[in-house]
């Protein structure tokens, strides 16, 4: 009796949960079509921004590139669109703001990526030069190259978190404006790699943290908050945001494009569900995902964005619309450490940890091979690729050129900084060499 009871209980606690993620085509297609033809912020920068952007790049150049929308992208770390988006590429379309009509960004300028040299909505841009897109669009539309605080410090990483104080900071609970902003302290060195959307569908809990509930469509319209999108806004896109919530949910990660060793892989799936499957779940048709935060003090990861946002931008945020989404509201969670993500197409989701501070899933396992100071092509095609260790391609360096411009110096990833250690996640330092080669190979087929 108590077993048929329990197993009646799993079962209604297990469509309890397929129920949160339940896919519906017309919303899916819906969220599909509004993530790909709109702009969710008014448009910063005038079209004539784009063509004159090279005027302020680095090295100065004396006329624009002759393949100039092939060198905007490569300069910015920037991927062709899959989808209709004219000559722009993914994170850059057309907008307005009030009646002129401009150049906004979007999700996919940190959140479109490219593997293999094909693009992906939903993959993190671990290309990007958020710092240098923005300074050089502002002066090319005639502003000040000036940003209000360090949006990254190094390439294929932003300050996020540092974004999300700064924006909440003109608000009131109800999202109307601020006249004075809230003083809450902002910290830029808390080096940020933008997670897969794919990877959202089995998360109940979301952000590299765990620190809100993955169930909340408003926690995902956070980036609307530039000043110039009153509190009507926000009500009128949350339906929006539902159907393009049910599209995240729907995307599957790309399969390696690459022969596996079959034998190799197996030794590797048993040695992966003894050891790391507690935390990252199990994969096949009958997967299974914990959830876990993992506390600080186990995982040793850079502490920075485990303590990067302040106490008072969480208790506001459980205040104000955000928190207040029916039927019972999300409020933010306080967690002990970092969320153990799923591992579904970690081949294509290089570097690793939180702050990208790690080039291959070899180094993740070993943790004395990890190099410190070191750069890469931001290229995504298959010679950047490493297919051995599987990840990215790295130079090791011993310093940084000291003449070198900001934009070349982003290039170079220094794990002695603030927010970019590359310190632990050791469990796999008691690993023989042959099993971290096996398990490799097992991570492959994910």
């Amino acid at each position: 009796m108590h077993r048929r009871f329990l197993l009646l209980a799993v079962s209604f606690l297990l469509s309890l949960n397929a129920g949160l993620h339940a896919q519906d085509p017309e919303a899916i297609a819906r969220g599909k079509k509004a993530l790909e033809t709109r702009a969710f912020t008014p448009a910063p920068w005038s079209f004539d921004a784009y063509l004159n952007a090279w005027k302020h790049w680095q090295p100065k150049l004396e006329q624009a590139p002759a393949d100039y929308d092939q060198a905007f992208r490569d300069y910015y770390g920037l991927h062709p669109a899959p989808f209709e988006n004219g000559r722009y590429p993914m994170g850059l379309r057309p907008g307005q703001f009030l009646f002129v009509k401009g150049l906004a960004t979007d999700c996919m300028l940190c959140h479109g990526g490219s593997i293999m040299g094909k693009s992906y909505v939903g993959l993190g841009n671990s290309s990007l030069d958020i710092q240098a897109f923005f300074e050089d669009l502002n002066r090319a539309s005639g502003l000040s190259g000036k940003l209000p605080f360090t949006f990254s410090h190094v390439r294929g990483t932003s300050e996020a978190g540092g974004m999300a104080v700064y924006l909440h900071s003109f608000r009131n609970p109800d999202l109307s404006l601020r006249f004075d902003r809230h003083k809450w302290e902002l910290k830029d060195n808390l080096c940020e790699d933008a997670p897969a959307w794919w990877l959202l569908k089995k998360k109940k809990t979301m952000y590299h943290t765990g620190g809100a509930d993955a169930r909340s469509v408003r926690s995902i319209m956070q980036f609307m908050l530039t000043p110039n999108n009153g509190p009507t806004v926000f009500e009128r896109d949350e339906p929006v945001f539902k159907d393009i919530q049910a599209y995240l949910l729907s995307l599957e990660a790309p399969r390696y494009p690459f022969p596996i060793d079959a034998k190799l892989a197996d030794t590797g799936h048993q040695l992966f569900d003894r050891k790391c499957a507690s935390c990252h779940g199990t994969y096949g048709k009958e997967w299974t995902y914990p959830n876990k935060v993992v506390p600080l003090k186990v995982i040793g990861t850079d502490p920075n964005r485990f303590y990067g946002l302040p106490v008072k931008l969480g208790e506001f945020y459980n205040e104000s619309w955000f928190a207040k989404e029916k039927p019972t509201g999300y409020k933010s969670l306080e967690t002990a450490g970092y969320q153990a993500p799923p591992l579904d197409g970690v081949w294509a989701t290089a570097p690793y940890f939180h702050n990208g501070s790690v080039p291959t899933l070899y180094d993740v396992l070993n943790s004395k091979a990890r190099p410190k100071l070191f750069t890469r092509s931001f290229r995504t095609d298959e010679a950047a690729y490493d297919k051995v260790k599987v990840g990215w391609k790295v130079e090791m360096v011993t310093e940084i050129p000291k003449d070198a411009p900001p934009h070349r110096r982003r290039m170079y990833y220094d794990t002695t900084q603030p927010g970019r250690g590359n310190m632990g996640h050791t469990f796999g330092d008691d690993l023989t060499d042959e099993q971290r080669w096996a398990i490799v190979e097992y991570l492959k087929t994910l």
